[in-house]
Formats: C-alpha cells, structure tokens, sequence
C-alpha cells in the first residue's frame, strides 16, 4: 500500500490522532512526544508546522543535529544532486568521489588536517562512534580502565552508558561495561567540591593530576579518559580551560588516550567549530556525529594518526557508508564556512545570554545561565528555599518542566537537561537570525510568568 503525504484527508487530521496512534503502536520508551505533543507535517529553517497548521518557533534543532536548520537549500540540492547521480546509496566503507571530497573536507577542519588525523566511519549514531574510539584506545594501550565524568552523556548503548553520569537509565541495566571510574567535573554554578571559583577549579585540576600519579590511587592507569568540552544533556556546562589543559598534558604524559566528545557540541555551535579549540588543545580522537551528516545519520572518528592501531575489520559496521549524509554533510560543512556560521553562532549566543541575564533579574528563579555560542543553559531554581554556602539556591525540577510546557504553549520548542531536569536549553539552529532570536526571547518569557503563575500561584 502506497501512502501520499498530500493525501487531501491526511490535513483533516489533528495532534491528538496521530499521537494516540504513536502511542498504540510504538514502544514506552518514546520521550520527546510526551514533553512536545505535536505531529510535525512541514518544517523549513527554525520553523516547524504542525498538522494541525501551528507554527513552532525550534530551538531543539534535532537535539543539535540540525547545524542549518530544517530543509536548508543547500541540503536539499545535496540530496537531489546524489539521487541523479547514480551513485549507491549504501557501499560499507567502499569509497566514492562524493566520499573523497567529504572527507578531505572534514579533515580540513581539525588541527593540522590530513597529516594529523585520519577519518574513522562507524555506525550511524554518535553512541557506535563513543564505542569505537574506546575499543581503540585500549586497543592502542593494551590497558582497560576509562575515565570519565560526573554529569557527561555518552549515549545509550552498554559501553557508551557506562561511561554517562546520568543514573536514570543506568539504574535499571546491570551488567554495563566495567572499569570506568568517574571523576568530578568543574561546574561554575554547583562546584562539585563544595569550593566555588577559581579555587574551586584549581583544587579539581591538583586533583586530576594527583590521582593519575598517585601510586596508591587504587585505579590502574587507564587506556582512555573521555569528556565534553561542553556537556550538554549534562546542563551546559563548560570546560574551565586551565583544567582542560591540564587534562591534556597529564594524559600526554602518561601515554593516556584523550577522547572529546563533539557530538553536541562540534560543528559551530560553541562559536568554533569544535568546542574544545576554545582551550587551544589537540585531542588524540574526537567523536563525530549529530550536525556531522547534515540532518541525515553518520557518525565518524578523527583519530590521531600514531594512535591508528586498528587492524583491518578491527571496528565494522553496515552503515558506515551513507552516501546520502555524505552529501549533506559536505553541504553543510561548505555552509559553515562560507556563510561565517560559527560567527554567527557566537554573535547571537552572546545576545541571547546577555538578555537571558538580564530577564533573570525580573524573574529570580533563573538561577543561573551559561554555554557557549549557541549551546545555552539556563538553571532553574526555588529562590524561596535558603542558599548553600556559595550562594547557590536548590533547583526547581517542577518549575522546568512547567516552563518547557509553557514554552510549548507559546510555540517555542526546547528541552531540558541538567540534574533533575532543571536546565532549559537552547540548541538554536547556526542560521538563526536577530529578530528570531529576539522572538525567542518574548515567547520565552511570557513562558516562564505563566509557568511561575501555574506552579507557585504568582
């Protein structure tokens, strides 16, 4: 049976059928219809139509996905121009000249290019990537331990789960990937010592450092430490650079593999192309995926070259040969460039945290807001409740979540991350322009006052 998306009687329909069918037919582990209860029939830049002919102003992006946006001209013709050209859809890791050209492109793009790094294609999904580059590490070192942190995000599969902070979903897995020792990671807001500051981040870079030399640490020395210079599910935390760049030198130091994770966070949207240049270091991998395919599903590695030590077959996988995202991908890449998307990104970010700010003086229960270019965070919090001892008030989980409702209700389309769900986040599309940003602004705060009414009657 063939089904047209212009079938006349499809425009009858409303939210609620196509979502009641969702629900009749698909697993529990659905989330994002529980929190964004649209059916989605038409969507172009940071705009998306529902079936029912509302407009929601998407600062979700695909979770970050979309670097361009929704249906970005230039993706399209990416699309259309493969599809002509004969080429196959599907070719394992055979290669391609639309292949070729993507990679010498993405190389182009890392610190000291194709004679630093070498591309590693895996599965389509940033999690198979977060596998990958484990499995090389400890290929490469002959070790087993990993380092990660407290508040990181991975992905969902066994050994990318482990490595994640979240304990939600971990809670009811046993048996995950074993020899990851979790460390703290340096908050500006909820400094994990209890310290705040610049003591606060000093006292977690002496400690790093202290734990990887200690001989009665406990730990063996590990194959990989792996982070995010921008935690993202995590709240929009930022990577002190002090600490970061300690990181890298104790784990040059000691042979020690450095894996970022630029899954979220690559591509521009931290106001460069890969979050981690803001603190100028190189890592040994870097882990691709998200804005990486253009829209469409890709995941890919860029590894060091002294730290290649697969054997051929060593990582396969069936996917890894997506032509259709290589396109887009390239497509999007030449975008950022050309169209100084990064600057953008940068230039807008700031805007949006100045006025973010600026609103948390009227509205006291954004406790906090940060991130970098377009990755923002803004905590939520209960003002009403005493402060700890750096002044830092508890968060407010019911009132997130009433506000990401409220947002909704004014068509504006976000999500939440952070402990408890209390961080409202921002993963605006690169091309977003001022007055979009500025429409942002006023549905988001019409949001929070109704919210505020909803839950404390004020």
């Amino acid at each position: 049976m063939s089904v047209s998306l212009n079938d006349p009687t499809a425009t009858a329909k409303t939210n609620e059928y196509y979502l009641t069918r969702q629900s009749q037919m698909e697993s529990n582990v659905r989330s994002y219809p529980r929190k964004l209860p649209l059916a989605i029939a038409k969507a172009k830049g940071c705009w998306i139509t529902d079936v029912e002919g509302n407009e929601y102003l998407d600062c979700l992006a695909g979770a970050g996905t979309l670097a361009l946006g929704h249906n970005h001209p230039a993706v399209i013709q990416s699309i259309q121009d493969t599809l002509a050209s004969g080429l196959p859809l599907h070719t394992l890791d055979l290669t391609t000249p639309l292949k070729d050209a993507f990679t010498e492109n993405l190389l182009s793009f890392l610190p000291g290019g194709k004679q630093e790094y070498c591309l590693q294609f895996c599965g389509p999904s940033g999690a198979d990537a977060t596998e990958a580059a484990i499995k090389l590490a400890k290929t490469y070192t002959g070790r087993a331990n990993v380092i990660s942190f407290s508040g990181g995000y991975h992905g969902m599969t066994h050994g990318s789960l482990a490595m994640t902070g979240n304990l939600s979903a971990k809670n009811a897995v046993n048996g995950l990937m074993p020899g990851v020792q979790f460390m703290p990671y340096p908050h500006e807001y909820r400094c994990p010592l209890g310290i705040g500051g610049e003591a606060g981040v000093n006292a977690l870079t002496y400690y790093f450092e202290q734990f990887i030399e200690d001989v009665e640490s406990g730990v063996t020395r590990p194959a990989a430490v792996i982070l995010e210079a921008i935690q993202g599910e995590g709240g929009v935390v930022v990577a002190p650079t002090k600490w970061l760049k300690k990181i890298r030198e104790v784990t040059e130091k000691h042979n020690i593999v450095l894996i970022l994770d630029e899954v979220q966070a690559g591509f521009a949207r931290s106001g460069k192309m890969f979050a981690f240049e803001h603190t100028g270091i190189e890592p040994d991998v870097v882990v691709m995926s998200k804005a990486v395919g253009g829209s469409l599903p890709l995941a890919v590695l860029a590894i060091k070259r002294k730290f290649d030590a697969w054997q051929p077959a060593g990582h396969t996988g069936t996917f890894r040969g997506n032509q259709l995202a290589m396109g887009t991908g390239l497509a999007t890449l030449t975008a950022i460039k050309q169209d100084k998307l990064a600057e953008n990104a940068q230039e807008r970010g700031e805007f949006l945290q100045a006025e973010l700010k600026k609103l948390a003086q009227d509205f006291h229960c954004i406790g906090h807001v940060r991130g970098r270019g377009l990755m923002i965070g803004i905590e939520i919090i209960d003002e009403n409740q005493p402060a700890d001892h750096l002044g830092a008030y508890p968060a407010d989980s019911q009132l997130a979540a009433a506000i990401q409702t409220a947002c909704f209700n004014n068509k504006l389309m976000l999500e939440k991350g952070g402990r408890n769900g209390t961080v409202i986040r921002l993963l605006c599309p690169l091309i977003i322009t001022q007055e979009e940003c500025e429409e942002v602004l006023k549905r988001f705060k019409k949001a929070v006052a109704e919210a505020l009414v909803a839950v404390r009657g004020k």
